[in-house]
């Protein structure tokens, strides 16, 4: 059964204005919506940031291997007996 017919919905709502009030419904609505809000900014921030990091990592990782094989290439030297 659950909660997919409409009917259902219906006496959930009707519970919830009864027990908040029909002034309350907007400010819980407006204060969900801003919740909402937030939590969706601080997961790009944290998305943002997390690609940063990524790319900053790569780069090190990048400079370092060039760095380490600029270092340890020598030319061949060949010497005759």
């Amino acid at each position: 059964m659950g909660f997919s017919s409409w009917s259902h919905w219906l006496i959930v709502l009707l519970i919830i204005v009864l027990l908040f009030g029909a002034k309350k419904i907007p400010e819980l609505a407006k204060g969900l919506g801003s919740g909402i809000k937030n939590f969706k900014k601080a997961i790009k921030e944290d998305e943002e940031e997390t690609t940063l990091n990524a790319t900053e990592s790569q780069q090190d990782k990048i400079q370092k291997d060039s760095t380490t094989k600029e270092t340890t290439t020598t030319p061949n030297e060949t010497t005759k007996v």
